[in-house]
């Protein structure tokens, strides 16, 4: 009797086997700097990608609720929702990427999220954007997971936290490109055209990463990159997946540090989520700003992430040697002075609050991107992706919080009560991240 249809599709989510391993050193090197490079730069691509169907929503926010008369409590709805499914599909995600083959997880997250984008732009009522923008974020939650196994199959402990940094400009990468991208869409062709245009080109974006990724080092019969590059024996993830629940609860369920940096990007979530959601309506409403100026602004922030990450990774990995915890707590300090900088900016200073931005773009990002690096190193490899599901998990949930409640302080409170809130959810962070301060990965 012939497979179905979705025993075909789980088949192939799974993590391949071992391939029989190579002897040649002269090959094994070929191979790896190969798979490395072109790894790095297909997951990082990739990514980059699911921000077009994602960060889209945030630039066409302001011409759909004038369009439908929504106030900002009910769009806080839509993005609330959204963000709750998000934050337990990224979690549950990351327990299936810990042994499924990233390779059709990541291109399957993103063409559903494509087709489900292709959908919104059909869209004329308050329930039908929750409900679509809701099923767009289940497929965006498959995004991250299968870019962890990546890393963390294909980059040693040593040097994961520089390799994190560059793959985590993808979302700076994605995010700047959306903002300006999406704001000549709604200026030239309306809203719709935000949501249809992206997701032709993911749909394209999809296909393309099936051809460009693989699987682990070992299934290509190769050594596991601690091998390789660091010459200490690891276990696979193949090894430990028949064991889950107890590799699960040992490694998750029972880490503290798990449980510490999850916590942590609650926080840390509520302002970079906040940011990439309601700036452009908070530059239009409390600034002056036209939508194309408040999108150059916002592209500043993600540019400027990119940096932060990876002098957070480099600092990270070099200065403080994988301790995680003095540079994320030393960039959250600074991002509490960055927030507090926007009350003072005055209206239609465009080049004064680029530079806000830019700095509100490398402080919060350097501590998103350690969080994951921490709970991973942490967790080992043998559950880094459930792991950083968690950190997903409680970040969205912060996010969700953030939705609903920024709606209800402009409403209620201007934008000033935002910007409060904003900046004690900061302060919490960091408070968290401090206890992490002399943590290191394991085996380190």
């Amino acid at each position: 009797m012939s497979a179905t249809p979705l025993a075909r599709i789980a088949a192939a989510l799974r993590a391949q086997p071992p391939a029989p391993a190579l002897t040649d050193r002269a090959e094994i090197d070929r191979l790896y700097r190969h798979w490395r490079l072109r790894v790095m730069y297909a997951m990082t691509t990739g990514y980059a990608l699911f921000y077009f169907v994602r960060k889209n929503l945030s630039m066409a926010a302001k011409a759909i609720t004038d369009e439908f008369h929504f106030t900002n409590t009910q769009w806080g709805v839509v993005l609330s929702v959204a963000t709750i499914v998000y934050a337990f599909s990224k979690f549950f995600s990351g327990v299936v990427g810990d042994r499924a083959n990233p390779r059709y997880l990541l291109a399957l997250g993103l063409l559903g999220s494509a087709v489900v984008n292709l959908f919104f732009g059909l869209g004329a009522s308050l329930g039908f954007f929750i409900a679509l923008w809701a099923l767009n974020n289940l497929f965006q939650g498959a995004g991250v997971p299968p870019c962890v196994r990546l890393l963390t199959s294909w980059f040693s402990p040593r040097e994961i936290g520089r390799a994190w940094g560059v793959w985590n400009a993808s979302h700076q990468i994605g995010g700047a490109i959306i903002a300006v991208w999406a704001g000549l869409l709604v200026t030239h062709y309306g809203w719709r055209a935000v949501f249809w245009a992206p997701a032709l080109l993911c749909i394209v974006g999809a296909f393309w990463l099936l051809n460009r990724l693989t699987d682990s080092p070992e299934s290509m019969g190769l050594p596991a990159v601690e091998v390789y590059r660091e010459g200490t024996a690891a276990g696979s993830v193949a090894d430990v997946s028949a064991l889950f629940w107890g590799v699960f609860r040992r490694y998750i369920l029972a880490n503290p540090g798990v449980w510490l940096v999850s916590g942590a990007n609650f926080f840390v979530y509520i302002v970079r989520i906040g940011i990439l959601d309601w700036a452009p309506k908070y530059l239009q409403e409390a600034k002056g700003f036209d939508l194309q100026t408040a999108g150059f602004s916002l592209s500043g922030f993600e540019v400027a992430g990119i940096f932060g990450a990876y002098a957070a990774g480099w600092l990270s990995d070099t200065v403080f040697k994988g301790r995680r915890g003095p540079v994320s707590v030393g960039f959250m300090l600074l991002l509490i002075v960055s927030v507090a900088a926007l009350f003072v900016v005055p209206r239609g200073q465009v080049g004064t609050m680029a530079v806000v931005f830019i700095a509100l773009g490398f402080f919060v990002y350097g501590p998103q991107m350690l969080i994951a690096v921490a709970a991973a190193d942490y967790a080992t490899k043998a559950a880094a992706s459930s792991a950083v599901g968690l950190t997903g998990l409680l970040g969205y949930l912060g996010a969700t919080v953030c939705g609903v409640t920024t709606g209800v302080l402009a409403d209620r409170f201007g934008w000033d009560g935002v910007l409060w809130f904003y900046g004690g959810a900061a302060v919490i962070g960091a408070a968290l991240l401090a206890l992490t301060w002399n943590a290191r990965p394991r085996g380190v």
